[in-house]
């Protein structure tokens, strides 16, 4: 029978669903005690005879990584079940050493759940259908212009989690922030870095499309192994106007299929169609006996959570009185998160302590999170360090924090005096005398540089007599410059003012 050709003129909606696949970074595999490598090692260093299916091995389950499953789970507000087992999955992939994978099907670890992102300033809830757990596959590698495929099996036998979402996703924006917010829970459960460039967190996106209003589901198409953010967005782009093509042509996908992504192109290309559950022959793995939880278990596992992305957050905002932006920034990087909350509590303890305390505390704590966000962010990714490696104390740039408020250095010296307090480990005080970065508020030495300033450039002076206000700033920077930094940019400010009035 023909298929029935769809309106041309009808406004079309997606429905999209992901497919996330989350590496736990457990110490051992899922089924063996081999390392759970994550980076880079010498290919086949970990590898064992169960996580490469020899005949009569028998595997182990992680019990830490059932635990994380189940924690991620909570987070997401999902039923934990109180029965769950492993299940056989049978596929046939060079980089699947048993021939099967064990993997869970109808009684997975976590069943419905949610999670609420915001978008802009629109909330969206998307539904979680189950997460279970399995083990991941080897790695085929093609090694350019040769006509061979090499195996890597470390990675075979990782702890892999699957959340699978329901078709909620309305928008290609929305799945990218889902998959950030994702991220951030995984990091703040400290169950996985789920680095997507590092293949520790890929994801599978099921789209089509239907008309507005229409609660029908029609045969979906899955983009495979996408490894970044922004891919997921673009693909997801892509298959919107190339399925609305085909709408307006009448000619939907006949069945649900699988496209491969090209990054370069921003291209979708065909793969195969897509399996159904009947195709894996899922049966009850039989060397692994199913799991009973009782309620006090499950419970303790929602009590353990701790403070999730969405309510720091909001914490941040409602206590530290910082902005929405900022505080979502902050929550992003959770290193700069705890410096930065570090920080407060040293600020919170100066106010109380130090008659010389330099204004509200509101505005040094937002003065904190500004440069935490920019100089701190910046120092840290330049010299590439982890938390271990901070040697700059919350003290101690609470310290600065107050030197800057009080007009004692400026924020144009920072970067270096950070970078020596990361060397040195020491106070600002000494260091800002020692590298002579104390803000120079002299105001007869100041107005020495004022003058040379508008003396060497009178066009600038006079497009600003002309109504060009904008350019007093060359003028600042000139006066910067001539002060090497340090000047008080206040008091430039006002003695620019004065003397293009008199000018």
């Amino acid at each position: 029978m023909p298929r029935k050709k769809i309106s041309h003129s009808a406004p079309l909606e997606p429905v999209i669903g992901l497919e996330i696949h989350v590496q736990l970074k457990t110490k051992s595999k899922m089924f063996c005690s081999c390392p759970n490598i994550l980076g880079a090692a010498p290919p086949n260093s970990a590898i064992c005879p169960i996580c490469l299916g020899y005949p009569g091995t028998l595997p182990v389950p992680n019990a830490t990584a059932i635990d994380w499953t189940l924690k991620a789970g909570a987070a997401l507000n999902c039923v934990l079940a109180t029965k769950s087992k492993f299940d056989r999955k049978s596929y046939f992939y060079p980089d699947l050493p048993k021939g099967y994978q064990i993997s869970q099907y109808d009684e997975p670890f976590c069943g419905p759940g949610s999670l609420t992102i915001t978008v802009g300033e629109q909330a969206h809830t998307v539904g979680i259908t189950r997460i279970h757990l399995e083990e991941d596959a080897a790695k085929n590698i093609h090694p350019a212009a040769a006509d061979y495929t090499l195996i890597d099996f470390n990675r075979a036998g990782t702890p892999l989690m699957e959340i699978v979402t329901e078709p909620d996703i309305t928008t290609p924006a929305v799945a990218k922030v889902f998959l950030q917010e994702l991220q951030l829970l995984m990091r703040a459960l400290d169950i996985a870095d789920a680095d997507m460039e590092k293949g520790q967190l890929r994801c599978d996106a099921n789209i089509s499309l239907r008309e507005v209003g229409s609660t029908k589901l029609y045969p979906k198409t899955e983009v495979k192994n996408l490894n970044s953010f922004r891919n997921v967005e673009r693909a997801l782009n892509y298959e919107i106007e190339r399925q609305t093509k085909l709408w307006q042509k009448g000619k939907l996908p006949p069945e649900p299929g699988t496209r491969g992504f090209n990054a370069k192109t921003g291209v979708t290309t065909a793969q195969r169609t897509k399996e159904a559950a009947a195709d894996y022959r899922y049966f009850p793995e039989p060397d692994i006996p199913p799991f009973i939880f009782n309620k006090e278990e499950l419970q303790r596992v929602r009590r353990s959570l701790p403070e999730l992305p969405a309510a720091r957050r909001e914490r941040f905002t409602r206590d530290l009185a910082v902005s929405p932006q900022t505080a979502s920034l902050l929550v992003a990087q959770p290193l700069l998160s705890h410096f930065f909350e570090n920080t407060v509590s040293e600020l919170q303890q100066q106010a109380k302590e130090r008659a010389d305390f330099p204004g509200p505390l509101p505005q040094l704590v937002q003065l904190a999170a500004n440069i935490i966000m920019r100089q701190i962010r910046d120092l840290m990714a330049v010299n590439e360090l982890t938390e271990k490696d901070l040697k700059i104390t919350a003290e101690n740039f609470a310290e600065l924090v107050i030197l800057v408020e009080q007009g004692k250095v400026n924020r144009t010296s920072l970067t270096p005096l950070l970078q020596k307090m990361q060397e040195t480990g020491g106070d600002p005080d000494p260091l800002i005398a020692q590298l002579g970065l104390a803000q120079e508020s002299d105001i007869s030495q100041l107005q020495q540089y004022v003058d040379e300033v508008i003396a060497a450039n009178p066009e600038v002076v006079a497009k600003i007599k002309g109504g060009k206000e904008t350019a007093v700033q060359f003028l600042m920077g000139q006066v910067m410059a001539k002060s090497k930094g340090i000047a008080n940019p206040a008091v430039i400010t006002m003695l620019l003012k004065q003397r293009l009035q008199e000018t």
